[in-house]
């Protein structure tokens, strides 16, 4: 007797970026595609990222160029595949979603409003104001809204069990059955922080239970300890702490400064080296504290005009000058915060992870970015590799 086929191609976990980017591309395939989330289809960390997304569109620039920065700012840790991959794909990506209905800031004569973001060699970060990653993930969740796929929310993936050839989910209270899954549940770094009692940039729904569960499937993974801190989180006053300051804030002529108001490294290097510069700095004894207080050092605001900063930097004015401090006017008060899980799950350059018909993309996929990622491309990794993990699941499941 033929065992009765699964209900759907393909079962995506997770409503973030990637996930929407992977459910749209196998539902525009041609397959039947449902989409399991945690919590609501909004729920998600990609909706809270800031700065931008990068890709090569700036004169003297390239996806080759973009796809060196990063595996320079990764120390030669990325998977060069995946990081050209990644680049390669950047500028269609861009186009891809602006097809979706996003509109990225522009200047004047109509070109692409570029900032150069840290540890890149160029001016390629993209931007819809500082509130990229809502915009994109509100294109992206229409889409799929606007689809014929099935949403499950509310209901978070406890089980998953290789049946006959395909896959059966335990979602919430419902089994599934797909003949692929893509995972793109994101990573751990709410939990993490919680264990060790600091702050974090996360959603609360970023607990990693989704690459335990890949892992005692035996899924390969890489870099799972490298976490990544963001330079700037917001250390005054409390309603700010935990808030990720826009890097394009540097990008825009912002400086670091110790208590003594010196520049103490170079505020547009890369995410690590930023970082432990402001730690290094702190526990030499020439950081500030907080009046609660926390550690922290300056961000130099000031120095940015006040052009750029109501056209790219709107959202981080409104919270500041809300909260009683203006950012033009006085500099504000920074320290790191836990940010982003660099490692993940092994995938191929069509986000094939080591198990037979399970695809993984964004913060859950390890490679892309090594041990340390640059700004702006995450939101890049969770559409270029939500895009081919959703085409290729599809394939797999109609072949």
């Amino acid at each position: 007797m033929v065992p009765a086929a699964p209900a759907f191609d393909v079962l995506v976990i997770g409503s973030g970026a990637s996930g929407l980017a992977a459910a749209v591309s196998a539902e525009g395939a041609g397959g039947r595609v449902a989409l399991a989330t945690k919590g609501s289809l909004q729920a998600n960390n990609s909706s809270k990222a800031q700065g931008g997304i990068q890709a090569s569109f700036g004169a003297g620039d390239s996806p080759e160029q973009h796809a060196e920065d990063v595996w320079r700012s990764s120390h030669e840790t990325a998977d060069r595949r995946l990081a050209e991959a990644l680049t390669g794909d950047g500028p269609g990506a861009i186009h891809w979603l602006e097809e979706l209905g996003v509109e990225f800031t522009r200047e004047e004569d109509g070109s692409y409003r570029l900032a150069r973001c840290g540890g890149a060699s160029a001016k390629r970060l993209l931007q819809v104001g500082d509130r990229t990653g809502h915009a994109i993930t509100k294109a992206l969740r229409e889409a799929w809204e606007a689809s014929s796929g099935t949403s499950l929310t509310n209901a978070p993936l406890h089980e998953l069990t290789q049946v006959n050839g395909h896959w059966r989910a335990r979602v919430g209270e419902r089994q599934v059955e797909a003949a692929t899954v893509v995972l793109a549940a994101g990573g751990r770094c709410y939990a993490e922080a919680e264990r060790r009692n600091e702050l974090s940039t996360n959603h609360p729904n970023a607990t990693g239970e989704v690459t335990t569960l890949a892992l005692d499937l035996g899924a390969e993974a890489r870099d799972l300890d490298a976490l990544q801190y963001h330079p700037n989180g917001g250390a005054w006053p409390p309603n700010m702490q935990g808030y990720s300051i826009p890097e394009t804030t540097r990008a825009y002529g912002a400086v670091l400064l110790n208590a003594h108001g010196e520049e103490f490294t170079d505020s547009l290097g890369p995410r690590d080296i930023v970082s432990q510069a402001i730690f290094d700095e702190v526990e030499a004894g020439r950081g500030v504290t907080t009046p609660d207080g926390r550690p922290a050092v300056c961000l130099d605001t000031t120095r940015i005009s006040e052009a750029d900063a109501e056209v790219s930097l709107p959202y981080m004015l409104r919270r500041y000058r809300g909260a009683g401090i203006d950012p033009l006017r006085q500099q504000i008060l920074t320290y790191p915060v836990l940010h982003y899980q660099n490692g993940g799950l092994v995938i191929d350059t069509d986000a094939r992870t080591t198990l037979d018909g399970v695809y993984a993309c964004g913060e859950i996929a390890g490679g892309a970015h090594g041990r340390n990622r640059m700004m702006g491309n995450s939101l890049l990794e969770c559409v270029v590799f939500g895009r081919r993990a959703g085409k290729a699941a599809r394939e797999q499941a109609s072949a």
